[in-house]
């Protein structure tokens, strides 16, 4: 960023996403002006040169003068929308915000509509990657934006991952549906694969090791396959987020006249979890299909589960 003076970013939500973006972001040179709801998350970035605000409202015009950025990470549309109604009378027309929650397109288009008014530029841009993809640097960023807002937020986007923009505000949101459609899917098929191969009486850790580098691979059989092997459910993604995105993929089914019957029985499974392990990672699909078929269970591990 040269000798030019650092652009100034508030970070709204600094939980298990937002701790790592933001650290990196400051890594990276910018100023960064963080909050959480939990003020005590925010203020594990000061240790790190962010300063810590707190309100939203506080943040976005911080010290009286405006950000350049917004960036929120939230855990869902009904909370983004009430930290934006929040901090909209201190928001600068100035100012990007870039949504990087998980949050319907429907509510995407709502929030670009509301900040429209107001001459407030509006980037929906949802990640997949994880909390790893975040520490490293290498997440996947679906952007939503204007072609002349994204050109202005590309190089913060960078930071963190490989952006793409996917089309106008609310298309980032369809992508990272089309993307968590893609995940849940596959792993609940490689947690059917794997205790397949148990119960028919070969070695599923061999069996993982020989599908890899044919057809079968992908990152999810290499990271989460692992995981099931090794019953760690500790999260990255969660549960309930997964269930959540199930949830809002048929939503935006609907909303375009499709039937998405695959769709329909991988938010059936994720919803059967709700009730024992919200918190637990994504790859406890496993569990679901385990107390399908009683008297079976991946290898002899005992699990790792959040508290």
């Amino acid at each position: 960023m040269g000798t030019s003076k650092p652009k100034r970013i508030a970070f709204l939500g600094t939980g298990l996403m937002g701790k790592p973006i933001a650290s990196r972001l400051l890594q990276a040179g910018y100023q960064v002006i963080a909050w959480n709801r939990t003020t005590s998350k925010a203020q594990e970035l000061a240790a790190l040169g962010a300063q810590v605000a707190e309100s939203a409202a506080a943040a976005v015009s911080y010290q009286g003068q405006p950000v350049d950025y917004i960036i929120t990470m939230l855990e869902a549309g009904h909370i983004v929308e009430q930290v934006m109604l929040a901090a909209l009378p201190a928001i600068a027309g100035s100012s990007i915000f870039i949504d990087m929650s998980s949050t319907r397109q429907s509510e995407a288009l709502a929030f670009h509509a509301l900040l429209a008014a107001r001459g407030i530029a509006f980037v929906d841009a949802p990640v997949s990657g994880g909390v790893v993809g975040a520490e490293a640097g290498t997440l996947a960023v679906m952007a939503g934006a204007s072609a002349k807002d994204y050109a202005e937020v590309e190089d913060v986007l960078k930071v963190f991952g490989r952006p793409t923009r996917v089309g106008d505000p609310g298309s980032g949101q369809l992508a990272k549906l089309c993307n968590q459609l893609i995940v849940g899917g596959t792993l609940n098929i490689i947690a059917e694969a794997l205790l397949l191969a148990q119960a028919g009486g070969a070695d599923p850790v061999a069996v993982r090791a020989a599908l890899r580098g044919g057809f079968a691979e992908s990152r999810i059989l290499e990271v989460h396959g692992q995981r099931m092997l090794d019953r760690n459910f500790l999260p990255g993604g969660q549960v309930k987020s997964q269930a959540k995105d199930m949830d809002n993929v048929l939503i935006a089914a609907g909303d375009a006249g499709l039937n998405l019957p695959m769709a329909e029985l991988v938010t059936q499974a994720y919803r059967r979890l709700l009730d024992s392990v919200p918190n637990a990672d994504q790859s406890a699909a496993l569990l679901g299909l385990e107390k399908l078929n009683p008297g079976l269970r991946l290898g002899t591990v005992p699990d790792q589960l959040p508290h």
